[in-house]
């Protein structure tokens, strides 16, 4: 059986999928649900989806558009007609700062704000909204919503249509891989939405986290305990809920690698299916990836911004991402050695090198981890998700292309994601033990200039290690 066959059986009907498309649409477009639905990610599957059925493109542009204009509509009306209330509303209540965004913006564009504003993420859902608060002409608003959606419509549906059109052609799938495959895209995207909404949730301004500090405030002793962690700013729950989840997860999967001695059938299944994938220069990709993720290529990345926390004596940033990286190394070491899990395939400059746990992949984490971490805490709340989401971005294909070079099972990669989880939470543990000056300014261009610098000349004069 084909992918295409498989998605069609796993896929809505046509008709049920135009009115998916409709509403995500429609939901990303509304004020107050549209900050919180992640709309980009569920408007290209739904996409995808429908370039797989081949479905006819003028609908689901027609369904996209159709929804768009709905919610902004509605946004606009509920400005219009409630003005009064919309602050009091969840969660405008939690967060005024995001009409405060919003108002700044509209005051900058003026009526375009609602044509511009439905392609800038922060803005996109509270604009309509502002523009009825603030009863701009409904026959201007209207143009500016029609047109708006007829340009947004086919920037967003489109890419997600095309890689529905093309991914059968550009890949050779081996047979009975396609659920395998389907299904696993689907945890990790699943995955990186729940971190997503479960880091918010137990920050500051997240409401598990104020459900935890008023049950902890009413128990003496979890009260002396909080109030002391959280002493300079913030209680650390989300980097312990990270540790105890990252390390349960390790602990339990090392178990079974250890009993299993030998590769699980899914470590099997992904290995063949990489063995026979056909896509024009990813094996190259791969090698190169090779070469950035190793201990060299580290250092070029890591160089430029050590030498300044030196200069600007931020010892104690410094000192704790070294510990992070040099710790993940130690260990990295050490479990191999005492696992013992030979590799799928050992190229020469592998020689004597074992599997469990993937070091390029622990290393990515840690790496990319603490830097969203660090980037994060100078950032306003409500952006800070950006980093994360950069982050991941960053590790994934990392990880990936172990599996493309064939020098890693599937779950040496996890058990190196895992590990590289408890080092940044235990990390992140010591750092907001106390209260440090802001890392901030940073001239984080030049910096980054230099790290790709140095991680091209790496790149180009070394061999992978």
């Amino acid at each position: 059986m084909s992918l295409t066959q498989t998605l069609l059986q796993l896929a809505p009907s046509p008709e049920l999928l135009l009115l998916i498309v409709g509403a995500i649409a429609l939901l990303e477009s509304l004020a107050l649900v549209g900050l919180l639905l992640p709309g980009v990610i569920l408007i290209t599957a739904a996409a995808s989806l429908a370039g797989h059925q081949d479905m006819a493109v003028t609908s689901l542009l027609l369904a996209a558009f159709g929804g768009a204009v709905l919610g902004d509509g509605l946004s606009f009306t509920l400005g219009y007609t409630q003005r009064e209330r919309v602050t009091r509303l969840w969660p405008l209540s939690r967060h005024p700062e995001w009409l405060a965004r919003g108002a700044r913006f509209f005051q900058r564009y003026g009526s375009l704000s609602v044509f511009f504003g439905r392609f800038v993420g922060p803005v996109r859902p509270v604009i309509p909204l502002i523009a009825g608060m603030l009863h701009m002409s409904p026959r201007a608003f209207l143009w500016a919503n029609l047109a708006s959606a007829a340009l947004w419509a086919p920037a967003y549906v489109l890419p997600g249509y095309l890689l529905g059109q093309t991914w059968q052609q550009l890949l050779t799938i081996p047979a009975g891989l396609e659920a395998l495959l389907v299904t696993l895209a689907a945890i990790v995207v699943a995955l990186a939405v729940a971190f997503s909404w479960l880091r918010h949730q137990v920050s500051r301004s997240g409401r598990a986290y104020r459900m935890l500090a008023r049950g902890a405030r009413r128990h003496p002793l979890l009260r002396r305990t909080w109030l002391k962690r959280s002493g300079h700013g913030e209680f650390p729950l989300a980097s312990w809920l990270l540790l105890i989840f990252s390390l349960g997860g390790l602990s339990g999967l090392t178990i079974a690698v250890i009993r299993q001695r030998g590769p699980f059938p899914i470590d099997l299944q992904v290995n063949a299916f990489f063995d026979v994938l056909v896509v024009p220069m990813l094996p190259e990709a791969g090698q190169l990836l090779a070469r950035v993720g190793d201990i060299i290529g580290i250092l070029a990345l890591v160089l430029p911004w050590g030498i300044w926390l030196l200069a600007r004596r931020h010892l104690a940033a410094l000192a704790h991402v070294a510990a992070g990286l040099g710790g993940i190394a130690v260990l990295n070491i050490l479990g191999k050695a005492l696992i013992g899990r030979p590799r799928p395939d050992t190229p020469d400059y592998l020689a004597g090198s074992l599997a469990y746990p993937s070091a390029h992949a622990s290393s990515a984490v840690v790496l990319y981890g603490l830097a969203a971490a660090f980037v994060a805490q100078e950032l306003p709340p409500q952006r800070r998700f950006w980093a994360y989401w950069l982050a991941i971005a960053l590790t994934l294909p990392m990880a990936m292309s172990r599996l493309i070079i064939g020098v890693h099972w599937l779950t040496d990669l996890i058990g190196g994601g895992l590990l590289g989880l408890v080092v940044c939470a235990l990390v992140r543990l010591a750092w907001q033990h106390r209260p440090h000056a802001p890392l901030s300014p940073c001239p984080w261009p030049w910096l980054t200039v230099a790290s790709l610098v140095l991680l091209s000349a790496r790149v180009a004069l070394l061999p992978a290690i």
